[in-house]
């Protein structure tokens, strides 16, 4: 009887150990703000390698970028060609000569955080070996090679795959490997991942199909499958969202494309500011090595960054639409607000933001401040006006 007893002890005790492990890798511990950093995609494709990497990591440094606040260098599909006759995933060699974790150990060295890509059916996006059956195989060797950051994809996934399940075995998987990696959920919003995301350990899920670097439209894949959206398409997905987000677990309406080529200056500004607005994780996705002065400082506005970053974790929601004009406003954790005046048609427009549609009384008096002119415009009262170019915004923010 005594050994029975023990037994049931030692597995109360196994079963709060991992309790506290799961509490401590998951949640506001390990994404309390939306994560920042770089992921290889939107750029570069399949076409990924140490030294590529490598670089990325040292222009993040070298830009300014790592006292801005990004910190996470993610690897997206193709690092990998095959598993062993173990099965454990194997990294291509012509490619990752010295293997990833000699990877993760400089990006370390630098004081950033190392991500890696996987998939949740039997093949990535690309073709490469999944990770469906191999999710505690593979977190224990992500652990082993020093991953922080795990983005998780939804291609080659069977039909009757339970995806709220899926992602939460690999969370599981995850924390049992006794080391924190954030989970970011990549399941393009088909079966709504703000309504169990959270509850299955992601620490951000996309919400809509992938995004392309231009302006507006949403169109099919030369394939026929859904779709490629514009800055503007994802944005109008995001309406209604915002309840679902909150420190540890975000909203993502994909990666940036600020400085790859599509859209002109105005519009990446437009881009970046909308993204702060939804705190949204903020993963640039442009050549870091060769970015112009302009791009850079865009992706380093700190004024516009912490909007995305407030303690409050709080998503901006659209307050006013008067055709293609539009405000988006969020509260901040000290109480003020940010707002973006934004001007989606083909010619300057004036917009007004009131202080009611902020959630402040009409009488109210407020500083308020232009995040990009990095100045204080003047003290106003019951409202704001300002002229926003063509696909422009202004950002202010309003403190009382």
């Amino acid at each position: 009887m005594k050994n029975i007893w023990r037994l049931i002890a030692l597995l109360l005790i196994s079963a709060a150990a991992l309790a506290g492990q799961q509490n401590r890798f998951s949640g506001e511990s390990l994404a309390p703000t939306p994560p920042m950093g770089w992921n290889s995609w939107n750029k570069f494709g399949c076409n990924v390698s140490d030294s590529l990497v490598r670089g990325m990591a040292e222009a993040m440094v070298k830009s300014g970028m790592k006292d801005a606040g990004y910190q996470y260098v993610v690897i997206d599909d193709c690092w990998q060609v095959s598993r062993d006759k173990e099965g454990n995933i194997v990294a291509d060699p012509q490619r990752f000569p010295e293997g990833i974790k000699a990877l993760a150990d400089y990006v370390h060295s630098l004081g950033l955080k190392f991500g890696i890509y996987s998939d949740a059916g039997t093949e990535t996006c690309q073709g490469r070996p999944g990770g469906r059956g191999h999710q505690f195989q593979d977190a224990l060797r992500y652990a082993a090679w020093g991953v922080d950051y795990l983005k998780y994809d939804w291609c080659h996934t069977s039909k009757t795959q339970d995806a709220a399940t899926s992602y939460l075995t690999m969370r599981e998987a995850l924390n049992a490997s006794g080391r924190p990696m954030v989970l970011s959920i990549c399941e393009w919003g088909t079966a709504k991942p703000w309504l169990w995301g959270a509850g299955a350990g992601g620490n951000l899920w996309r919400t809509t199909d992938d995004i392309q670097d231009h302006w507006a439209g949403r169109e099919k894949w030369p394939n026929g499958s859904c779709c490629s959206n514009g800055v503007l398409a994802i944005l109008d997905m995001q309406v209604g969202l915002a309840g679902f987000a909150g420190p540890g677990h975000w909203n993502d309406p994909d990666m940036l494309e600020v400085g790859n080529g599509g859209m002109t200056d105005t519009e990446y500004r437009s881009h970046f500011s909308l993204w702060a607005m939804l705190a949204a994780p903020l993963m640039a996705g442009n050549d870091l090595r060769s970015m112009r002065p302009e791009i850079r400082d865009i992706l380093t506005n700190k004024e516009v960054i912490a909007v995305d970053q407030d303690a409050l974790g709080r998503e901006g929601e659209r307050v006013a639409k008067d055709g293609d004009l539009e405000v988006w406003a969020k509260q901040l954790k000290d109480g003020s607000r940010a707002a973006v005046l934004l001007n989606r048609g083909p010619s300057e427009q004036e917009i007004t933001v009131n202080w009611q549609e902020l959630g402040y009384p009409e009488h109210l008096s407020a500083e308020v401040r232009d995040l990009w002119q990095h100045k204080d415009v003047g003290k106003f009262t019951g409202k704001f006006s300002a002229s926003v170019a063509s696909h422009g915004v202004v950002m202010v923010s309003v403190r009382p």
